[in-house]
């Protein structure tokens, strides 16, 4: 109210203010035009005035007058122009002679202009009138102007006296209205009629709603006001209130505190069956009137609602702590564990959990009848003792069909045995072992089945020996919780055991069976599968010609069936491009263009790229030199064991990851003597979580640093002092010792570049074949083989060449020479007098091919060192091939 009547003389007060302000200015504007007006008049008429304008100065004759009409009539300017509008007065002599800034056009027509122009001075008001002579002919104009805050009216002198009858009537509004509110709120309190009316409603439904009695007294013992509680709890009549307190059927020791005038707190007063506590304050403490107010509140049923609230907390927290626990892993076993773990000893003394055999593997377990004997594996069991009966962590228990476990596996319902000792059905499992168990203690459990996506996998059971605890219905309800949450982790460890024994049975099928066989390396093997998914390492020993052997081993970033497959790819492609026998970082090369390939077909498949990330170190051993060219993409050093145990980590050029691109790769030359142990491993081995990749390698080194070891042993030791911890990443490690190929099994000759040198070479390989004793049959071969290589050479090939023989598990020809142009086979016509050589030359051997050096090519071809049972007709045909000169 207050604040309604000073806005409405607030109100009151700017409206006289603005209708002021508006009858002011147009009062102002009227007498500028009016003064502007009636000067241009006056001047324009004045005599003279057109005879001036036609002499020769007008200006010094009108520039004096102008100035003292100015002065004297209130104006502001004063401006007489010619025809054109060229100034011939100006209150600034500096404007003399320029444009008349306004409108002349309409007073040329011989009306009257009177026009607001915007001044930064403020709103000018001027007036244009034309100079006509005695004949009325147009010789000029004259304009006078005034600006409009010049202007002065009664407003100004009004004012004051509006601002003040204002302020009055403000004043007197403002202590009128506050004495008037000042009144009303010491009468209501600051209340309103609506306020009062719901504060009364309110005041009368908390008495009667709350839990905890109200009694109200005067100061001479009168009962004024009693809620419904307090007539429960101190079982009063309805018509109490208006009675005196010592008339009411209550004990003198309440009696005593209802009508105490001091304060009382929490005083316990007995009553038949109940204890209250009851609190007491005077009513005048504050300025109220004289008595006191009197709560009651019955401990008795606080006591027990506490004890549920607590009971109700615990198995909040026991949820909550078993949500944040159980499933923190993808391992069947282990949240089996977590599920009993969580529950022993806050719900259970004991809890075992029992699953189907098939959801260990991975797969859904058949569903048993109704009435059939249930086979669960025992996998985890947690208790407060360790001397309990119960069957053992991993035995296979059968559940006979009575037996709750059986029941609840087979009905999908849970089980509440709340007393052991009565309940036959249940001793009936195993009546010796039923006694052992009671003996120890237990006389209750509740059975409840693990059960996710409609399927039953397996039972948890939940036993207390606390006799004065029992289970009881509800504690089904939290058995029934946390065996929901843990069948959902189990399932979904069941579901990821079965996507990883998929996937590792396809790493292991991808990957080498068995190592092949060669002489140059004695190779150990280890591939262990993460347990978070399996990943792309991948490994592969590749015999080369000419007793030599590629060792590859690489990883692909990811994990899972995708990275499995990429990795196929990889080894794959590794596998093709090594037929072609080119250096390290040329394959590594090829690698990288093949995945750049795949990733852009990936992209434009609208698909991410694949296998960015893939790293690859490739190794060409050499056993007849003892050199080792490796190169390495992104993948991690190769440690090196000598002869004398000391092992190092040589320095090879860092290539850039598979699929990066734009950059080359770099081989190095490693001159290994023999029984040196050379390791390529995989970053899985020496890095994870919790190691860094320094340490892991200087553990490596340690435990490498050993002499005398095989590479079984080595890897063993390697595994022993890094032991994978399956978590998070696979590890492949792959073992290689070194052997050379003895003098003896190398023969090497320089053949001249003339014809004659075919047989002269052929001379020295059949010598060489009697050396080694090998069958007449297989030197035949042979020397045909050389023959013809010999003889492409001669013709085709430049100096110097070279004939090599090697004798391992096959024979190796080979013939260099310097020429980059290879041959290649085709089949002639029978007309032709050549072009055969090369198809002899793959008809008589197992295999044979080209390989490039950085000064020129290598032919080879691979012969066995075993003769078979009957010669071949193109052997019949070159027994005496010795007899030939020359081919």
């Amino acid at each position: 109210m207050f604040s309604l009547q000073v806005l409405i003389v607030v109100l009151l007060v700017a409206a006289a203010s603005v209708a002021l302000v508006l009858e002011a200015r147009s009062s102002r504007m009227h007498e500028a035009r009016a003064r502007a007006l009636g000067t241009a008049e006056a001047f324009s008429h004045a005599p003279g005035l057109a005879a001036i304008l036609r002499g020769p100065d007008p200006t010094s004759k009108l520039q004096p007058l102008a100035e003292d009409i100015r002065g004297h009539g209130d104006i502001d300017f004063l401006e007489v122009m010619n025809m054109d509008g060229i100034r011939y007065t100006y209150p600034r002599p500096s404007g003399i002679g320029k444009k008349f800034h306004g409108s002349i056009e309409t007073a040329r027509r011989g009306h009257r202009v009177i026009e607001d122009i915007h001044d930064p001075a403020g709103e000018v008001i001027q007036s244009v009138v034309a100079v006509r002579d005695s004949s009325n002919k147009l010789v000029g104009f004259v304009s006078a102007g005034i600006t409009l805050n010049h202007v002065s009216s009664a407003f100004k002198r009004q004012l004051p006296v509006v601002l003040g009858a204002g302020a009055l009537a403000l004043a007197l509004a403002t202590v009128g209205t506050a004495l008037v509110a000042r009144r009303l709120r010491r009468q209501t309190h600051g209340l309103g009629p609506a306020e009062m009316s719901r504060m009364y409603e309110h005041h009368d439904a908390v008495l009667h709603a709350v839990r905890e009695g109200v009694v109200i007294a005067d100061d001479t013992g009168t009962v004024l006001l009693v809620n419904d509680e307090a007539r429960r709890l101190l079982e009063l009549s309805p018509d109490a209130e208006g009675h005196r307190v010592d008339d009411l059927p209550l004990s003198p020791r309440m009696k005593r505190v209802i009508l105490s005038r001091y304060p009382v707190d929490d005083e316990v007063v007995t009553t038949d069956d109940r204890l209250l506590a009851v609190n007491s304050r005077p009513t005048d403490s504050a300025g109220g009137p004289p008595g006191s107010a009197t709560t009651l509140r019955d401990t008795t049923e606080l006591r027990r609602l506490a004890g549920c609230a607590e009971v109700a907390r615990s198995r909040l927290e026991l949820i909550y702590d078993a949500g944040a626990t159980i499933g923190t892993t993808l391992d069947i076993e282990r949240t089996a564990d977590e599920l009993a773990r969580a529950a022993t000893p806050r719900f259970a003394d004991y809890t075992t959990v029992d699953l189907a055999e098939p959801v260990l593997d991975g797969d859904e377990p058949t569903p048993a009848a109704p009435d059939a004997t249930v086979k669960l594996r025992r996998v985890a069991l947690r208790g407060i003792r360790d001397d309990h009966p119960l069957y053992r962590k991993g035995e296979l228990v059968s559940f006979a069909a009575p037996s709750p476990p059986a029941r609840g596996f087979t009905g999908g319902c849970p089980v509440l045995v709340p007393d052991l000792q009565a309940d036959a059905r249940w001793q009936t499992q195993d009546s010796e072992r039923a006694q052992e168990i009671l003996d120890h203690g237990c006389h209750c459990l509740i059975t409840v089945p693990l059960q996710a996506r409609g399927v039953l996998i397996g039972v948890a059971t939940f036993w207390r020996t606390r006799a004065d605890c029992p289970f009881e219905e509800d504690d089904l309800a939290l058995a029934q919780e946390l065996a929901a949450r843990a069948s959902i982790c189990i399932d979904n460890a069941r579901r990821y055991t079965r996507e990883h024994n998929t996937a590792v049975t396809l790493q292991h099928s991808l990957l080498p069976s068995s190592v092949p066989e060669q002489s140059a390396l004695d190779v150990t093997h280890r591939y262990m599968p993460a347990q978070a998914g399996v990943g792309g390492d991948w490994f592969d020993v590749i015999p080369l010609p000419g007793a030599r052997v590629a060792l590859v081993i690489g990883d692909v970033v990811g994990h899972g069936l995708h990275a499995a497959a990429t990795m196929a790819r990889l080894r794959t492609a590794v596998q093709n491009f090594s037929t072609l026998d080119v250096p390290p970082d040329e394959l590594l090369a090829r690698l990288d263009e093949l995945v750049l390939h795949l990733d852009q077909e990936s992209i434009e498949a609208g698909r991410e790229p694949a296998m960015i990330g893939a790293t690859c170190l490739y190794a060409i051993y050499d056993p007849t030199t003892g050199i080792c060219d490796l190169a390495r993409a992104g993948h991690p050093l190769p440690a090196l064991v000598r002869p004398d145990g000391t092992a190092d980590f040589p320095s090879i050029p860092a290539g850039p990851p598979l699929g990066l691109g734009g950059m080359p790769f770099q081989s190095a030359q490693l001159h290994l003597p023999e029984d040196t142990t050379l390791i390529l491993y995989t970053d899985g081995l020496v890095q994870d979580r919790h190691r860094d990749i320094t340490t892991g390698l200087t553990a490596l080194r340690t435990a490498l640093a050993h002499t005398g070891q095989t590479p079984q042993q080595t890897c063993q030791a390697v595994l022993d002092a890094l032991p994978p911890t399956h978590e998070t990443d696979d590890v492949t490690l792959l073992v290689a010792r070194t052997h050379r190929l003895a003098p003896d099994r190398i023969a090497r000759w320089d053949v001249p570049s003339e014809p004659a040198a075919v047989s002269v070479a052929r001379a020295d390989a059949t010598r060489q074949l009697a050396e080694w004793r090998l069958p007449d049959a297989v030197s035949a071969d042979v020397k045909l083989v050389i023959s013809e290589l010999v003889t492409n050479a001669v013709r085709y090939g430049t100096a110097p060449i070279t004939l090599r023989l090697l004798y391992d598990r096959t024979l190796t020809c080979e013939v260099s020479d310097t020429s980059s142009t290879a041959p290649h086979l085709r089949y002639a016509a029978e007309e032709d007098e050549g072009g055969r050589g090369l198809f002899l030359i793959a008809r008589l051997s197992e295999r044979w091919g080209t390989r490039y050096l950085p000064n020129g090519k290598v032919i080879w071809a691979e012969c066995s060192p075993h003769a078979t049972e009957e010669p071949t007709p193109h052997q019949a045909l070159l027994i005496n091939i010795d007899d030939i000169p020359s081919i």
